[in-house]
């Protein structure tokens, strides 16, 4: 009702401005237009005169006095309608870039042509065709603006003001990243950001159709990202996790960023990685088709050399930082990577253990992103250890940094017994630690026992060849097989002295519960002198290497001995 009031109140006022055609306001309308919800009290003979549908309607019609008339399917609704009727009054009304495609379409609908209005300043369609010609289409925000009021009118493609509007807003775009006008430079980004993902579709498409440069493509491509997709792109506080969780907006919200994936350039390397990173994660939250993720991943990779920890977080933690996502992703794109660097090397003839200086960046920013999430609970040891056996071994040029995730992981899962902390550990070569690391490592409680020998034993050998690092290559190799059978030693040494123990315990109880001890103690000694002699040839540190001082030092010095000899 108050609709309709407001109508009538504007056409009132319209008859008073026009009163060369409407001698008096007290002419009765004859004529009611419905529009949708909206009703207009109306003459007839003003709306013939401009509009030849509404005239053949009023003809043709079988009533005698047609008083109602629906035209609820006008392009524009109601505003449009209210204005054509307005230009038929003569009443004087503002064409923009918001109403002119509206205006082109309804007038087309009502048949406003010149073909039927002897009227010499034209009819509604020769009008809005002028403003779109001389004003709206000689700027690239006014092509832009009337493009957008173009998505809820289908029948502007028909009447070509979509093609039009996209020529020459493409035109003016790739002049403008070529040679921009003003400032900032990228400010035509902007404007195209206003647009729904069909109508930057266009645009984009015909971007490209005149050879503009990847760069320009992808320049707008992140601008319209950021804009339709801020909560999720740049958002990671988790606000926009929240907000997106509606199923409808979440299937919107993944159309969307799968049409912007299929509108990159061919160019893998024209986008910041960081960017790539947070499309990537925004494609997870919202379940993409494997498709879409697997291409952005192979971007990724193409350029991961310039990969920073806090771009591989993204991938990793959720929105909060409160838990770790799925690593199924950075693990692909590190090993693309890799298997790219790979080929590389094969074909270009290089050597294969002649890393590249990329690669030695990614190592080192795999092992201090090793670092980052080794405190996570939740992270297993495989998982660990496949990430960080992805790089080949030659890429490090020390182990330092890998040393420190390894301990960081071993103290968020204190709980992990020998042999997992050693499975932890052997990702790592010990012989690669800086000093200072080594000496770190000596005093780690943490390590297992295998990773403590290897420091100390080659700590040893430098001391006493005083041979740098870097010349001590060969000695490197001996280090690592006189360690292991060191290890080797010290592990079933122990497993003797175990079995000793048990031993002595198992005696003493015969002791106590056998009613004979004289027989008891004429037979142990003879057993126990053998075990002595047998357990005095296993010095596992006859070279001096190790530490002594808790095992009897009984060897036989007469033959090199060939064999060592276990009690089970």
């Amino acid at each position: 009702m108050a609709a309709s009031m407001k109508n009538s109140n504007s056409l009132s006022l319209a008859m008073e401005r026009t009163g060369e055609r409407v001698s008096s306001q007290d002419v009765p309308t004859d004529v009611v237009i419905e529009v949708g919800d909206a009703s207009f009290n109306l003459h007839k003979f003003m709306l013939v005169a401009k509009s030849n549908y509404i005239r053949e309607l009023i003809m043709e019609s079988e009533e005698p006095d047609l008083s109602r008339i629906d035209l609820s399917d006008i392009p524009g609704g109601p505003k449009a309608f209210e204005k054509a009727a307005k230009f038929c009054y003569g009443v004087n009304f503002e064409i923009t870039v918001h109403n002119a495609a509206a205006l082109r379409c309804a007038a087309e609908y009502l048949q406003m042509t010149d073909e039927y209005c002897c009227d010499e300043d034209g009819n509604l369609v020769g009008r809005t065709e002028d403003f779109l010609s001389q004003v709206a289409l000689r700027s690239l925000s006014g092509a832009v603006v009337v493009l957008k009021s173009c998505e809820d009118l289908p029948e502007a493609e028909d009447l070509n003001i979509v093609k039009r509007c996209v020529e020459v807003a493409s035109a003016m775009a790739n002049n403008e990243a070529n040679s921009p006008s003003r400032s900032p430079p990228n400010w035509w980004t902007e404007e195209l950001s206003i647009l729904d993902i069909s109508s930057f579709n266009k645009i984009i498409t015909a971007i490209k159709s005149l050879g503009a440069k990847p760069l320009t493509v992808a320049s707008a491509l992140i601008t319209y990202t950021e804009k339709s997709l801020h909560n999720l792109v740049r958002d990671h506080s988790g606000n926009g996790a929240r907000k997106s969780s509606d199923s409808d907006v979440r299937i919107q919200q993944r159309d969307l960023l799968s049409s912007i994936v299929t509108l990159m350039p061919v160019e893998k390397a024209v986008f910041p990685i960081n960017f790539l990173c947070c499309l990537l994660r925004s494609a997870i939250f919202l379940r993409c088709a494997n498709s879409c993720k697997n291409e952005i991943e192979n971007r990724i990779s193409a350029v991961l050399e310039h990969v920073t920890v806090d771009d591989l977080m993204i991938l990793t933690v959720s929105y909060d930082g409160g838990r770790l996502l799925d690593l199924e992703s950075a693990r692909r794109i590190l090993a693309g990577f890799v298997e790219k660097e790979n080929s590389a090397g094969v074909f270009g003839g290089g050597l294969g253990e002649v890393c590249s200086a990329a690669m030695q960046r990614v190592a080192k920013t795999l092992d201090m992103y090793l670092g980052e999430i080794g405190g996570y609970g939740e992270l297993s040891i495989s998982k660990f250890n496949g990430i960080a056996n992805l790089v080949p071994k030659a890429a490090r040029k020390t182990d330092d940094d890998l040393y420190r995730a390894i301990d960081i992981y071993l103290k968020a899962h204190p709980n992990l017994d020998e042999i997992e902390r050693e499975k932890a550990c052997s990702v790592m070569d010990p012989l690669k630690l800086s000093y200072e690391a080594r000496v770190h490592a000596s005093q780690n409680k943490r390590l297992p026992l295998q990773i403590l020998l290897h420091a100390l034993y080659y700590d040893q050998l430098k001391l006493r060849s005083g041979v740098d690092n870097r010349a001590n290559v060969q000695n490197a190799v001996t280090t690592r097989s006189q360690v292991q059978a060191d290890v080797s030693l010290v592990r079933e040494n122990e497993a003797l002295r175990v079995e000793l123990m048990k031993m002595k315990m198992y005696v003493t109880d015969l002791k106590k519960n056998l009613g004979t001890p004289s027989s008891s103690k004429a037979r142990k000694p003879t057993f126990f002198s053998s075990v002595g002699k047998t357990l005095g040839k296993l010095n596992p540190f006859r070279h001096g290497s190790k530490d002594t001082s808790n095992i009897e030092d009984v060897v036989d010095t007469t033959k090199p001995r060939k064999r060592r000899f276990s009690i089970s």
